[in-house]
């Protein structure tokens, strides 16, 4: 969805020449929604015991438009989205692991959890905007 808002407004500016209003609306929209998707997967991956390959994967679907549609059809159809919450420590090693022990702290406190994540997105999106938009306009 952000997508499309994104790549009307790019069309209103640079195509037709109408508007830079779509732009300003919808970029910050999708820059916002970008970073929360990043966030979930990263979460996800972490609880689905994905290999870095693959959140890397999930992370770069993100950039193309419309790529994550594909890319999470693909994880439901292979089971990779299957199973519930790891909130406990199971006898497998990688349980032990820094992100792992991160996660049941996470999910062992949700409502704190997710203020704290949305929170880190507020902040990354906030340093973005001061920085200001990836092509400078000219």
């Amino acid at each position: 969805m952000t997508w499309t808002l994104l790549l009307i407004g790019l069309a209103l500016e640079y195509v037709l020449a109408v508007t830079r209003v779509g732009i300003q609306v919808a970029g910050p929209i999708h820059g916002f929604v970008f970073l929360a998707y990043a966030a979930v997967a990263v979460i996800v991956g972490v609880n689905q015991r994905w290999r870095m390959g693959r959140m890397a994967a999930a992370l770069a679907c993100a950039v193309v438009p419309y790529a994550t549609v594909p890319f999470d059809r693909a994880l439901e159809r292979h089971g990779l989205l299957d199973g519930g919450w790891r909130r406990e420590r199971s006898a497998d090693p990688r349980d032990s692991r820094p992100p792992s022990v991160l996660l049941r702290v996470l999910l062992r406190h949700p409502f704190a959890s997710a203020g704290v994540v949305m929170l880190g997105v507020v902040v990354v999106f906030g340093v973005l905007l001061a920085l200001g938009p990836p092509i400078p306009r000219g």
